[in-house]
């Protein structure tokens, strides 16, 4: 006797996701490649498939000069989310029809 949740019987291939409360026939894969794509269009930047060798990964000897510690390199990425969320802020703004000067002006006073 056939199991009536076994994939066969299911009738989609993979784990499928339910939005707002409807299925949306779409696999997380395919909700992050549309988070991805939405991204991209509202920063300017051409949806470009990711190089999937553009990192090298490769073990820092300890003390090297030329890699600053890890505080340094934390803090680093940390702001450079920051930039990338104020960016986005702002591009939703514009598109919104907001005007985000004087709360920036605030952010960077502060």
């Amino acid at each position: 006797m056939a199991r009536p949740t076994s994939p066969e019987h299911l009738g989609y291939a993979g784990r499928r996701v339910l939005v707002s409360r409807k299925w949306s026939n779409k696999a997380l894969t395919e909700h992050k490649q549309d988070r991805r794509t939405w991204v991209l269009q509202a920063l300017g930047q051409p949806d470009e498939p990711t190089d999937p060798h553009r990192y090298v990964w490769r073990p820092v000897p300890a003390g090297d000069a030329s890699v600053p510690p890890l505080a340094v390199r934390l803090l680093r990425s940390v702001h450079e989310r920051q930039r990338w969320r104020a960016h986005l802020r702002e591009l939703e703004a514009r598109a919104a029809g907001q005007d985000l000067s004087a709360t920036e002006d605030m952010r960077r006073a502060a």
